[in-house]
């Protein structure tokens, strides 16, 4: 059977490693540059610092790197986001450190890479398609980072026009249709036409039509692909489980109502 191999220098938060200039040449594009340009205290993945330990592998590089894409991609989205609001509110503030699950020690190192990325005059458009292309073939992933950046617009109660078409765009970039934009908007609780409130087939991206089966069907097929387990293992940060389990409530709830609507056991 073949052996395990584990990271053996101390564990390093996520945090700690989103500053370093090592981090940023592993990526290169506009993210590269981004967290080039921070100064952190990072380390590199060397093979001599894996030893084998057992029968499954835990942990690798690949791993390390697709949580780092998720996290610094909603970071950076998140603060071009702001800019293109125009404000950042306590309550939005709130909800990212909610969100994240920031240690106190590492506030410090996020606050910089988001001021950073505010800061920077070009668009958001190169970020999103970096963070598309780096997550590529894994679109339940891609879809978290887009609920991640609903959860901090919905924050303060209301998601403005301009917050909608910045997500809408990002969307687009990452591979979306139109429909699958409003069925992932629904299920965070935001009408993207801005009309009203959502309702359970807009969550499970249906008509008001469609048969009982297909209704079934599509349920257990967003169970299927949004289960925490299953984006754990495409690239889901730890971090962001609590994010996906909520999701995934969501759900299973709109179905529930469609159930009872219909009379379906």
């Amino acid at each position: 059977m073949r052996p395990a191999l584990v990271y053996r220098r101390a564990a390093m938060s996520i945090w700690g490693k989103l500053v370093g200039g090592s981090v940023g040449l592993a990526f290169g594009g506009p993210i590269g540059g981004l967290l080039g340009a921070l100064a952190g205290h990072a380390v590199d993945l060397h093979a001599a610092d894996w030893v084998e330990t057992g029968t499954a592998l835990v942990a690798t590089p690949r791993d390390e790197t697709q949580h780092i894409v998720f996290t610094i991609g909603v970071i950076v989205l998140s603060a071009k986001m702001a800019k293109v609001d125009g404000r950042v509110t306590h309550d939005e503030i709130d909800a990212f450190r909610d969100m994240f699950h920031i240690p106190p020690h590492e506030l410090k190192n996020v606050a910089r890479v988001f001021d950073l990325a505010k800061r920077d005059a070009g668009g958001f458009e190169p970020y999103a398609r970096q963070v598309a292309q780096l997550l590529r073939n894994r679109p339940a992933v891609l879809e978290e980072v887009l609920d991640c950046l609903f959860h901090i617009a919905r924050a303060d109660g209301k998601v403005g026009e301009a917050e909608i078409d910045f997500l809408r765009a990002v969307a687009d970039i990452f591979g979306f249709s139109p429909a699958e934009f409003h069925r992932i908007a629904a299920s965070n609780g935001v009408d993207p036409t801005l009309g009203g409130e959502t309702d359970p087939y807009a969550v499970l991206g249906l008509g008001k039509d469609v048969s009982d089966d297909d209704a079934r069907a599509a349920w257990k097929r967003l169970v299927r692909e949004h289960h925490p387990d299953r984006l754990t293992a495409q690239g889901l940060p730890p971090e962001f489980v609590r994010m996906a389990t909520e999701k995934l409530a969501r759900i299973n709830a709109a179905w529930d109502r469609i159930a009872k609507e219909r009379g379906l056991n």
